[in-house]
This record gives structure tokens, sequence and C-alpha cells, in this order.
């Protein structure tokens, strides 16, 4: 017998012991009525069914395909999905809509989940309206200290914000990067995504770090709405954040102690 709280619903008799189906792991189950009307399940035979499904399947009809960023009809009510759309073969799929999967980067068998409660409704619930402040500049520049400031104003005016600082970034997600080429390209895209995620939420998102790279900022800046991502860049003289060296990093470079660091720090000039 199978129990829902504190309600029987589906007795099992032991002749269904040595069935077929359960050496394939399948039991069909005949049904007893016990409760199961009054919690809204309906048994003919061996087959239940449960007026649950309809008001939710309704609510997921509502759904939008996003592909390359852009958003779309769906042709299979109830789903979504990105790029590079197939078609998975269920046997004894139920529905008559069939779940899409799609491909993004080396992610497969993906699908876009579309909720009811979205962007516009938490930016109204928090009377703001999400974005990224992306702060960029040289070390040593002060590129955290205005990014507190920043945000010390902003909450002190009834706005919701987060800070992603570079530092503090990879003391947790981005730990496992290092500061050659390819690593630091990652770090910018991995803070680029989850500013993304902020402002999705209608969060102000801060995002303070060196990122000399205009290529790699532009790619944050495009996937996001026009006019969501705001950049601002430190324009603060070589000598001076080199006097002031907070963690002793232009004393290390120009003695070669870190590789590839001339043009990522700045001392030759900040790279576009």
């Amino acid at each position: 017998m199978t129990v829902v709280g504190n309600n029987a619903l589906i007795c099992r008799p032991q002749s269904e012991s040595c069935c077929a189906s359960m050496k394939l792991g399948v039991l069909k189950l005949p049904a007893c009525n016990c409760k199961a009307k009054s919690l809204g399940f309906h048994i003919t035979g061996t087959e239940v069914k449960t007026t649950f499904l309809p008001p939710v399947r309704k609510t997921e009809t509502s759904r939008t395909v996003h592909i390359n960023g852009k958003s779309a009809s769906s042709h299979q009510p109830g789903y979504n999905s990105n790029d590079e759309i197939s078609a998975i073969d269920f046997s004894g799929f139920s529905g008559k809509s069939i779940p899409l999967t799609s491909t993004n980067g080396n992610s497969t068998n993906i699908v876009w989940h579309k909720c009811s409660v979205e962007k516009s409704d938490r930016q109204e619930l928090l009377q703001q309206r999400g974005c990224v402040i992306w702060i960029t500049g040289l070390s040593g520049s002060g590129k955290s200290t205005v990014a507190c400031a920043l945000g010390r104003g902003l909450h002190a005016r009834g706005k919701l914000t987060y800070i992603l600082d570079g530092d503090n970034v990879r003391h947790g997600l981005n730990r496992d990067l290092s500061f050659a080429a390819e690593d630091r390209a990652e770090n910018i895209r991995r803070i680029g995504e989850v500013a993304k995620l902020f402002v999705d939420a209608g969060v102000i998102c801060i995002a303070s770090l060196i990122s000399p790279y205009r290529e790699e900022r532009d790619a944050c800046r495009a996937s996001l709405p026009e006019g969501d991502f705001i950049e601002v860049f430190m324009d603060v003289p070589l000598h001076v954040c080199e006097a002031r060296d907070p963690k002793g990093l232009y004393k290390l470079a120009r003695a070669g102690k870190i590789k590839g660091s001339i043009c990522y720090l700045g001392i030759s000039s900040f790279c576009d």
C-alpha cells in the first residue's frame, strides 16, 4: 500500500510480487478508492489520474523560446529551448508536447524554463531598475573604494545593491582561476554572468575589477539589454596608482616576478 500523508491511495496484492514487470522495475498496481477522490484522484482499473495536473499544465504552457539571447514564440507548449533544438524521443510519453532540448557551449540536453514571475515583476517589487555599474581601471585606482561608497549611498536611498569585487570573487566562485591570460578572461566572463543574474533579479550590481580588455567588457555589455550596463573608468594616472600600490603588484611586476603582468596592470598603458 502506498501512503500519501495519512491517506492510503493504492493497494498492492502479494501475488504481484512475481509479476514480470517487476523485473523491469515497473509495477502496475490495481487501485482501491480509499480516500483518493477526496484528494483529487480518479481511479479506473489500474490507472490513477489526478485533477492536480491541468492547472499546472495551463500555467506551464505560457513560455518563450530563447534563441541566441532573443525571445521567440514556442511551437511546443510547455517547453523552452535555446539554439540547436532537437526533440527527445520519450517512449510512452503521455503528453502530446515533446520536451525540446538545446546545446549551449559544452552543455547539452538543456531546457530553458521560463517562470511566471519575471524581471519586471521583481523590479516592481523592489521599486528600482536592475543594472550593472562596471567600474574598471588600473590596480590601485580606487575601484573598490568607489564601489563601496556608491553601494553605501544607494543603500541610504533605499536601493538594493550588491558589489562584485574582483578580489572578493576569487575567494570563492573563481578561486580555481589563476592569473594566466585564459583564466583572467574566464574570471571576467563569470563575473559578467553573475552580474547578469543580479540584473534579472532587479538588483543594482556594482562590479569593480581591473578588466583591461575592451573585448571582454563589451562581451559582458552585449549579454544585457541596452542601457543595463554602465561602464565607469577610473581615470587615475599610473604614477599615482603605482605610488599607492596597495598590494605591492607594481613593485613585483617591475621586478619581473609577475609573469605577463605588464599589460594587465597597465604599466605600459591600459589595454583596449
